[in-house]
């Protein structure tokens, strides 16, 4: 079985290591014996959402941010017809906020792909931290870095990727941190996130392997230390990693 992750818009929306997360998602493809393909989509090409499987829409200043929502726009309606297919997609800071209703900046408001209730506001300091995240799906907890000046809302009843342990999370009031809405998590965690949480990597390959029709489980990848880094981040700066 082959998968394809579309990677949108690298050229612009590059600040916080994204190809970290691509590489983890190909190569823990690859280590199992799965084909894979990675495809880079600039700001010129054609995305056709038909052939992928996995979607990466990454962070970048507001300025490119600007640039990137007048291309969503144009393809908004083969974006939301993805994910309500079921369509794996992982949006990372700037591109996490692109997946709301608008984010409102001093040099004016973005307007977003609407595919999942939520906001953002321009706020004032940047919310700057290490971040820990529960969340019961998830064998073990969420650990990453966050640096956002985005304040985010989400809708009532819209679910967060994580309970804030330690850090800020969407707007440092609601202990509520990035949105899981059908097969799309978005997130402020960077650094990059996924191969600090190979757990949440295979949650998001196994979804895309399951819309294609695969019916198995995934091989257990030897992850000892990365299981070892992610307790002594929960220990460091959440105080147990029972936490």
């Amino acid at each position: 079985m082959k998968l394809t992750i579309g990677h949108l818009y690298p050229d612009l929306l590059n600040l916080y290591g994204d190809r970290g997360n691509i590489q983890c998602l190909k190569m823990r493809l690859v280590w199992r014996g799965f084909d894979v393909e990675v495809r880079r989509f600039c700001i010129d090409d054609r995305v056709d959402f038909s052939d992928l499987d996995i979607v990466l829409l990454g962070g970048g200043s507001d300025r490119e941010q600007m640039i990137v929502c007048r291309k969503l726009q144009q393809i908004q309606k083969d974006f939301r017809d993805y994910v309500e297919d079921g369509g794996t997609t992982i949006a990372v800071c700037g591109g996490y906020q692109l997946l709301g209703h608008y984010y409102n900046t001093p040099e004016g408001k973005m307007e977003g792909l609407h595919l999942a209730d939520l906001y953002t506001e321009q706020g004032s300091p940047r919310l700057i931290s290490n971040i820990v995240l529960k969340n019961d799906r998830y064998l073990y907890p969420v650990v990453g870095f966050e640096n956002h000046g985005g304040r985010t809302h989400l809708g009532e009843g819209v679910e967060p990727f994580g309970k804030v342990v330690i850090g800020y999370g969407n707007n440092g009031k609601d202990h509520e941190e990035g949105v899981i809405y059908r097969n799309v998590i978005g997130t402020y965690l960077h650094g990059p996130l996924l191969p600090k949480n190979p757990h949440v990597c295979d949650d998001l390959l196994l979804r895309a392997l399951r819309r294609r029709g695969y019916e198995g489980t995934l091989q257990p990848l030897d992850d000892h230390e990365e299981r070892e880094a992610n307790a002594y981040i929960v220990k460091r700066f959440a105080g147990s990693s029972d936490s």
